[in-house]
């Protein structure tokens, strides 16, 4: 069964995360950057989680999971040592429909977490199902390699001059011609000369300003 591939957007949705370790701090890291509202329940949490807690950024609470915890939940992601509350949690997410992945427990999910290379508002997901997250791991990394920090900054440059162009009336297929262009190999390898060489002079140390005094 091939799994579907998509983005999602979690900007104000009820995410739930069950468990405090390390993992869990790892997912709910993942979490904060998309907006969404985050609840976490465990009895203990790592320093990280309860500093998140303490500045507002998720509400903990300090017990063991509820079946009633999962009101008003779009996706659940559960990080514990216990099995059957795994099972136990996973059996009431399907029941009312919400996304749930139980982490390292690929019968326990209903959809998994990507190796994921970031460049600013680029993302590469990586995966492979399940199988072998060891080889997603790997992957990510020659990426890294291939796609540089600069495309970061590029990515942004895209959009505002793809906004401009779709301002402006075009036909279609002019139109279409100039978002190729833009994107292009070409138009990236132009764009990171220019990167690198302004990274460049910015490292470059700064000359001492010669003294009008004489010696």
């Amino acid at each position: 069964m091939r799994l579907f591939p998509l983005f999602l957007k979690l900007r104000g949705r009820h995410c739930l995360v069950v468990g405090g370790g390390k993992i869990s701090e790892g997912k709910v890291a993942g979490l904060l950057s998309t907006g969404a509202r985050i609840t976490l329940v465990s009895p203990e949490v790592t320093t990280r989680i309860a500093a998140w807690h303490r500045q507002g950024q998720l509400h903990w609470k300090k017990r063991k999971f509820r079946a009633t915890d999962l009101k008003g939940v779009f996706l659940v992601v559960a990080a514990t040592s216990s099995s059957h509350a795994h099972r136990v949690l996973f059996r009431q997410a399907r029941k009312r429909g919400i996304l749930c992945n139980i982490v390292d427990v690929p019968e326990l999910c209903n959809f998994y977490y990507p190796a994921v290379l970031q460049r600013g508002d680029l993302q590469i997901a990586i995966s492979t199902g399940g199988a072998s997250p060891s080889l997603a791991k790997r992957l990510r990394k020659q990426f890294e390699n291939i796609f540089g920090r600069e495309y970061g900054p590029w990515v942004k440059a895209l959009a505002r001059k793809r906004n401009a162009i779709l301002k402006r009336r075009l036909a279609p297929a002019h139109r279409m011609q100039l978002l190729e262009e833009l994107a292009a190999a070409e138009s990236f390898a132009d764009y990171r000369k220019r990167f690198l060489k302004n990274k460049r002079a910015a490292r470059a140390p700064k000359s001492r300003a010669r003294s009008s005094w004489p010696a």
